[in-house]
């Protein structure tokens, strides 16, 4: 088992079940001033596009679990939307105590298809890895959400699509997370270009 987990860990314990990860923390937490358990972390492998199932059908049998994503934007009706996605495609993690709940039964459990193993048994994962991947992903770290929120007001820009690509102007305005607005020099006037913000690089 891994040691020293009750400090390391607890953090991603308070994670709510619609966030970004989630963690059973009824299980997880031990009431009537018990001692918190010690929970080992496995990586559970899922069935294709079955990390969410296997997700929930973990918490609901008492396991702790957490499946890292990351916040990405798709287009959908000619519009970008926000959306989230698992940051290992069919991988998550699960967490056990090893001293009062079995690990056999993750392999019947929905979703998942078998659990990482070294031999027969499981194999650990390093609590600071999970831990530490759960601190960036509530940081942002992973998030995939387009050039444009990497720009600043007032830098030119290159713009890669549309009528004015290959363009360079300076980005005045910021609309939304979805559009920006570029003042570009055409046949010597100064005109506004309102653009999608994957439209545009730095100069």
């Amino acid at each position: 088992m891994v040691r020293g987990l009750r400090r390391r860990a607890e953090p991603a314990w308070d994670l709510a079940p619609d966030g970004s990860g989630s963690c059973c923390r009824s299980h997880c937490r031990a009431g009537g001033g018990k001692e918190r358990p010690v929970i080992t972390w496995y990586a559970v492998y899922t069935r294709p596009h079955g990390e969410a199932a296997a997700l929930d059908n973990l918490l609901r049998q008492g396991y702790c679990a957490y499946l890292p994503r990351y916040r990405t934007r798709v287009r959908h009706a000619r519009r970008l939307q926000s959306v989230l996605r698992p940051l290992f495609p069919r991988y998550l993690f699960a967490g056990i105590d090893r001293s009062s709940m079995p690990w056999r039964p993750i392999l019947s459990t929905i979703g998942v298809t078998d659990v990482v193993r070294a031999g027969d048994e499981p194999h650990p994962v390093a609590t600071d890895i999970v831990t530490t991947l759960q601190e960036q992903e509530m940081a942002g770290a992973f998030d995939r959400l387009g050039r444009g929120d990497a720009l600043r007001l007032g830098e030119f820009v290159r713009i890669t699509a549309g009528a004015f690509q290959d363009m360079i102007g300076r980005l005045i305005e910021l609309r939304d997370q979805d559009r920006v607005v570029v003042l570009l020099d055409l046949l010597g006037r100064t005109v506004r270009a309102q653009l999608e913000a994957e439209a545009v690089e730095a100069a």
